[in-house]
């Protein structure tokens, strides 16, 4: 494998390149027009986003923004670069490691142009994205795939698939939560990302959420569940950490409807709190790197309205970013699913 010159594409959701409102206009134009983020006929999804999402939500959307960027600008991509060069560094010879954004800069079309012009004979497309869902993984791969095939590019395609129960990146996640003194916390809620529901039910049509009984084992048909895998994911890390079934609780944020994954994480922080548990713990292990959802929507929304109706105190565990105990799990996701795919490849001849 050496000998065969390999670029690694990481690839995350992105970010407004300014928090303005014309910058976050033009990013929450691409994000939202996607047709894996609002899963509906084209038509009606355009009208939707553009004369009524956007409209409405673009002023509280740049505020949050403002609140999330500091003097170094967003979170996701400083870190995210932080990542790719500590990447580089080592993996080794042989690898060029490149960042590209599924929306916003540094954009995934001038990135896979850069490598058309290196002559590499594999790509590797490797979307940060523990657990498999339409709307991330699935768009970065597709999106990637099509601009490689639009730019005649003839190197060999290699996807690095979900890795939410790779051994190394589940003590990545354990190594962030033991700085935090878990005896001190009365309850640890672990939050993932929302969906939609109808999302989960494309994972296994004929199947209703309800019906899903992934709380605590994984369902033959639950592989690409993202329900499942998140409570595959919670299991991994509760297990290393011999944390009890009674003290913890999964829920889902950022929802957009009531018909979105649940229970809700807000709802579930008021709910403990009124049993009486005033310091909680929040473990994200949906998100490898800081951004608006874990920095402002947990970190200080969830916490003021926690402390606001009585809490004592919510912490939120920070995210993987570029510690070196997730560069070296990232090492070993990568290289182990480009030898895997490498190996199907040449047994097929």
């Amino acid at each position: 494998m050496d000998s065969i010159r390999t670029a690694i594409l990481l690839m995350n959701v992105g970010s407004p390149d300014y928090p303005t409102k014309k910058s976050v206009r033009r990013f929450l134009t691409q994000f939202l027009n996607d047709k894996r983020v609002i899963d509906l006929p084209w038509l009606l999804r355009k009208l939707l986003v553009n004369l009524i999402i956007i409209p409405f939500r673009i002023k509280k959307s740049t505020q949050l923004y403002q609140r999330l960027f500091d003097e170094k600008g967003s979170p996701l991509i400083y870190h995210s670069e932080e990542l790719k060069e500590k990447l580089q560094k080592k993996i080794g010879e042989g690898f060029s490691v490149f960042l590209g954004m599924r929306y916003g800069n540094p954009g995934f079309r001038d990135v896979i142009s850069e490598m058309k012009s290196q002559g590499f004979q594999q790509i590797a497309l490797v979307p940060l994205f523990p657990q498999h869902a339409m709307s991330t993984s699935e768009t970065a791969i597709v999106a990637a795939k099509a601009e490689i095939k639009r730019q005649y590019i003839k190197a060999k395609i290699i996807e690095v698939g979900q890795f939410y129960n790779h051994p190394k990146f589940i003590q990545a996640f354990v190594s962030q939560v033991k700085k935090y003194d878990l005896a001190k916390f009365d309850h640890i809620l672990f939050s993932y990302h929302g969906l939609p529901n109808r999302h989960i039910e494309k994972s296994h049509p004929g199947k209703i959420i309800e019906s899903c009984n992934c709380e605590h084992s994984m369902p033959d048909y639950g592989r690409f569940c993202y329900r499942a895998t998140c409570f595959a994911t919670t299991r991994l890390i509760v297990s290393e950490l011999g944390i009890k079934l009674s003290e913890y609780t999964v829920a889902f944020q950022s929802r957009l409807s009531k018909n979105w994954l649940s229970p809700f994480s807000d709802k579930v922080l008021l709910k403990k709190l009124r049993e009486g548990n005033k310091n909680i713990l929040v473990i994200a292990p949906s998100f490898v790197t800081n951004c608006l959802e874990t920095v402002i929507e947990i970190g200080e929304d969830y916490r003021n309205n926690f402390i606001k109706n009585g809490g004592k105190e919510l912490e939120l565990v920070e995210s993987l970013n570029a510690e070196n105990i997730w560069i070296e799990a990232l090492v070993d996701i990568i290289l182990e699913s480009i030898q895997s795919q490498n190996r199907k490849h040449d047994a097929s001849f």
